[in-house]
């Protein structure tokens, strides 16, 4: 302790201020570091909770005697990792959650004196549960409310109504629901309702925005189109873009042409039937044949007694003939071809293209020399992007490839080279103007703080080494002293004797400041008192020489026998 006090001693306020506020830091540290790992062991229970539900649970938690945390403005509960389960367990036989609606555990208690309107109610209430707990399952979601309108029928056509929904979501934060996202949520909320088409619902999110949007026109003639219509356009456009660009990149570079792509799109759609008869070519249908065998032989004459004599009278014949009929029927019908097609809706009508094409620029020495590109390679420039994009001359398509400087290539200057100008004066170097066109902010608060710490460590050493000067001055102007009260010492004899006390007492830390001390020049120092023990101590080793080294000699034996 008394080692521990005599270096505290030693030390200056800057130096002694130092410490205490290290000491502070690492308590307040360690404080923060104990606080901290407390803090992480404490799990998620539930999460994205509404309101009611957390109440519920936090009072049962509390009443439980589990310690608990909130978070994510109280939407979240957290408790400690190994209560997880053990709370999970507790709070799901309570029947918590609840998810904010109820579902069709609304049923679960029969209710024999309730009417068949408020049957019909809670049924309807039970379906609107349900799909908010389907709706809040997906990730992007963070609340639902949806509200149904049942379809009603009636024997008048124009008395029916059919099934409405509308959903209106929550989303979590920096979370955007995607097209396939808002088409499966409106599919869902359709499929589990009966009578209910996936276009009669609407989905809305809290800041108001529509995001199913709808797909046909609004109008039967086509006089409108849709807003799903033209990003469609868009869509087939951008595509048309990335092919091009993917195309002449590699040939011309990223920043040296610029592409233009108008789509003329059918959004109409139906169905065509076509019968398409050929006289050319004939088939046979039906074919029938008919014969007739010889006919069978008859009885003729006079009836009576007369014929049956033996010369019977004679009679005329009556024409009866023995010959065959034969009767055939063919039925022949023309080829015919029966066509059903259905029309697709998107299908492209037209296009139209341009491509312009800056030109090249190369130095010649400091002078610029643009030139345009060959009528060949605008040539092959116009191949590869008609192959590229498909295109048709016979429907109207049109592509148009032209070359003109552009702005950047006249006003570019040389990299580097002797023969490069000289910047204006006046103006920021390359760097600067970078960092600033960037507005990097965090870079130049990064910086700053950098150079505040190096300021900061360099005072402290500073304060630091001007604190020891002034320590070691204090014990030279001491020792000089005690030699003058012992009959004097010469400057040189004080110095060496200064020299053996700090060596013998503070060790390798006291023979660092010897060395300190010597570096400071002592003859230089030009203190008044100083220089007055100075001119003493000189003029008593003159008067007597043999007693002042009798002095140093005692002083030598003394720290010996120590």
């Amino acid at each position: 302790m008394t080692q521990l006090k005599q270096i505290f001693d030693r030390l200056s306020w800057s130096q002694r201020i130092f410490i205490a506020a290290a000491v502070m830091a690492v308590i307040g540290g360690l404080a923060w570091v104990n606080h901290w790992n407390d803090e992480r062991d404490f799990k998620p229970l539930f999460s994205g909770l509404a309101d009611e539900d957390a109440g519920a649970l936090v009072t049962k938690l509390r009443e439980s005697g589990v310690e608990y945390r909130l978070a994510s403005n109280g939407s979240t509960i957290l408790v400690q990792s190994d209560k997880v389960a053990e709370a999970r367990l507790q709070m799901a036989s309570a029947g918590l959650p609840k998810s904010g609606r109820i579902g069709f555990e609304l049923f679960d208690k029969a209710n024999f004196g309730a009417s068949e309107f408020t049957e019909q109610v809670n049924y309807h209430r039970a379906i609107e549960g349900e799909l908010e707990r389907s709706v809040m399952s997906i990730r992007e979601v963070e609340t639902a409310r949806v509200h149904l309108t049942l379809a009603k029928d009636s024997l008048y056509t124009e008395a029916r109504q059919p099934a409405k929904a509308s959903v209106l979501v929550k989303l979590r934060h920096a979370a955007a629901l995607s097209p396939q996202n808002v088409a499966a949520i409106c599919q869902l909320t359709a499929s589990a309702v009966p009578g209910l088409q996936a276009d009669q619902v609407s989905l809305v999110d809290t800041n108001g925005n529509l995001l199913n949007r709808p797909r046909a026109t609004s109008a039967g003639d086509g006089s409108d189109v849709s807003e799903a219509t033209l990003d469609y356009r868009k869509s087939v456009e951008q595509n048309l873009q990335n092919k091009i660009a993917s195309t002449l990149e590699p040939l011309l570079g990223a920043d040296h042409f610029r592409i233009g792509v108008s789509a003329d799109v059918d959004i109409t759609s139906g169905e065509q039937s076509e019968e398409v008869f050929d006289p050319a070519k004939s088939v046979m249908v039906t074919s029938q044949n008919t014969s007739d065998g010889p006919a069978l032989a008859s009885a003729a004459g006079v009836p009576g007694t007369a014929s049956n004599l033996p010369r019977p009278t004679s009679r005329p014949t009556t024409g009866a003939s023995n010959y065959s009929r034969h009767t055939e029927n063919i039925s022949y019908q023309t080829s015919r071809l029966v066509k059903h097609t259905r029309l697709p809706q998107g299908a492209i009508k037209k296009l139209s293209m341009s491509i312009l094409v800056d030109h090249s620029l190369r130095w010649d020495g400091a002078k610029r020399i643009v030139e345009p590109p060959s009528a060949e390679k605008l040539k092959v420039i116009h191949d590869l992007v008609a192959a590229a994009t498909g295109l048709d001359t016979a429907r109207g398509d049109l592509l148009v490839v032209n070359a003109f400087p552009f702005t950047s290539t006249l006003t570019s200057e040389p990299i580097g080279g002797p023969s490069a100008p000289a910047p204006p004066a006046g103006t920021n170097p390359p760097w600067l103007d970078k960092l600033l066109a960037q507005k990097n902010v965090m870079i130049l608060v990064g910086i700053g703080a950098i150079a505040m710490v190096i300021l900061f460590a360099g005072f402290v050493v500073v304060r630091s080494r001007m604190a020891k000067k002034s320590r070691i001055e204090a014990e030279l102007a001491a020792s000089l002293e005690a030699a003058k009260a012992n009959q004097g010492l010469s400057m040189e004899d004080a110095q060496k004797d200064f020299e053996a006390r700090i060596a013998g007492q503070a060790g390798e830390q006291s023979r660092r400041d010897v060395e300190a001390l010597l570096q400071l020049k002592l003859p230089e120092v030009q203190t008044k008192k100083t220089e007055a023990i100075k001119k003493h101590i000189a003029a008593e080793a003159k008067k007597d020489p043999t007693a002042m080294a009798q002095v140093v000699r005692s002083w030598l034996d003394g720290e010996n026998q120590r």
